[in-house]
């Protein structure tokens, strides 16, 4: 087990199929030509087929080359999970950017769950104006169908509902935005805003996606930071 460890560590070698050995070509072109590798020796042939190499000592945050989570599944290691936590804790509002195939941000939402946060799930599409949806009472009006009279429900605040709801071993609200890329600039301001209105409360909103799961601060997004202080 340990000399599987080290040869993992050191750098190890799969055989590419023809499929995979002409995306991986490919992928290598174009990081040259963006400067993201150097032309090194990433691949040689053994016994007559194409060997690629790839380490596993990389940081989570480099884009070059190949990575042993290109193959042994991206949702099965992950060594960013404790920057994923303290980056919730500094932050507080973190716009996250998960892969098109979907999948890999149930690890960060189980992690948090692990460390006693509750959470509240909502979608950007047909949320209306976030501070009077979380914060305030609000009016519903319910689809009548052209058959039943128009009709106006009015139900509590969203976020300050359930902090009441709270167990007293909760350590906080996670407000969870599905397809937060829709809402303007104001609206994800307000949302980086809201743990300052609330402090047990943390935001984590789908601003877009990206080919690997990965976070910026949501002050970031929304405009509400400086270029010196975003350095």
């Amino acid at each position: 087990m340990a000399a599987a460890a080290a040869a993992a560590a050191t750098g190890c070698f799969y055989y590419c199929t023809p499929a995979v050995r002409s995306v991986s070509r490919l992928r290598q072109q174009q990081q040259r030509h963006l400067g993201l590798i150097s032309t090194d020796d990433r691949t040689r042939k053994v016994g007559g087929r194409v060997a690629l190499r790839c380490s596993s000592r990389g940081d989570s945050s480099s884009e070059g080359g190949a990575r042993i989570q290109d193959f042994i599944g991206g949702d099965l290691l992950k060594l960013d999970l404790g920057r994923w936590l303290s980056d919730v804790e500094e932050h507080k509002a973190l716009a996250i950017y998960p892969p098109h195939e979907g999948g890999y941000e149930g690890r960060y939402f189980t992690r948090l769950r692990y460390q006693g946060y509750y959470f509240l799930d909502l979608s950007a599409r047909g949320l209306g104006d976030p501070e009077t949806t979380l914060l305030k009472v609000h009016p519903v009006c319910p689809a009548h169908l052209g058959k039943q009279p128009i009709a106006r429900w009015y139900f509590p605040p969203e976020v300050d509902f359930r902090l009441s709801a709270l167990p007293p071993d909760a350590k906080g609200l996670v407000v969870w935005v599905l397809e937060a890329k829709v809402l303007s600039k104001a609206e994800l301001q307000f949302l980086a805003l809201l743990p300052t209105l609330r402090p047990k409360v943390r935001v984590i909103a789908e601003c877009g996606n990206w080919r690997k799961f990965m976070w910026r601060p949501l002050k970031d997004v929304a405009g509400l930071t400086t270029t010196d202080e975003g350095a």
